[in-house]
């Protein structure tokens, strides 16, 4: 049965989703919109933290941002490819809540999860709208695919004001204690222990800054973006 959602996102962890665009998600739940997130692994892989804590913490953050809905698909840490089993496994995401809108992550990253879940997720938005793919599930086609950015900045060829709910957002990323933070014995220095958070914060105030707005996020996308009148 299909649940359906207005924006579903896709992360390869929980907490990709928050680094890159925590606030637009605050911001279209603010305005009614129904939006969920499914992470791709349990992160089981992750230097701190454990997966029953990621757990906790993703479930923290959903919380925080008002989701609709968050799902975990438990594919392998590490070990995203892309498969046929994969993209089924996401085709039948997108098809169970058929959203007008889908995120991925940017397709180049420092992490190669990052860079398996946009590949993945790009391929099952295709596959979705073909109605003999999977034929025992119907066909579902999305208005739109937008990457955003989680380690590495490529051009944004939207931005998004997100000054109103950063606080949101600070929430949000707080949850992941885990992972922001050195807080247990056995934890690790990672580059997210490293002011990791702080520097999320910059590089959001320096793109709004190219529009003079406090702090944005910014997405790319492959297809041309319509507009009615330039500036009306």
């Amino acid at each position: 049965m299909s649940e359906k959602l207005d924006i579903l996102i896709f992360g390869a962890h929980a907490d990709d989703a928050e680094i890159g665009m925590a606030g637009t998600i605050a911001k279209h739940t603010a305005a009614g919109l129904s939006v969920g997130i499914c992470d791709l692994t349990q992160a089981e892989l992750s230097s701190n933290g454990t997966v029953s804590l990621r757990k906790e913490e993703a479930a923290a953050a959903a919380e925080v941002l008002n989701l609709t809905v968050r799902t975990n698909l438990g594919l392998p840490d590490r070990g995203l490819f892309v498969t046929p089993e994969h993209v089924e496994r996401v085709t039948e995401v997108i098809r169970k809540h058929a959203p007008s809108i889908v995120f991925a992550p940017y397709w180049e990253d420092r992490h190669p999860d990052h860079v398996a879940c946009s590949r993945l997720v790009e391929e099952a938005v295709f596959n979705a709208k073909l109605r003999r793919y999977m034929p025992d599930q119907p066909a579902v086609k999305v208005d739109g695919l937008y990457f955003y950015y989680i380690n590495d900045m490529g051009q944004a060829d939207l931005i998004v004001d997100v000054t109103d709910v950063y606080d949101i957002k600070e929430q949000a990323l707080s949850c992941y204690r885990s992972q922001f933070e050195k807080s247990a014995d056995d934890a690790v220095s990672t580059p997210l222990t490293e002011g990791y958070i702080e520097r999320v914060r910059a590089r959001d105030a320096l793109l709004g800054g190219r529009k003079l707005i406090p702090y944005a996020e910014g997405f790319a996308t492959k297809s041309p973006y319509e507009v009615h009148l330039f500036g009306f």
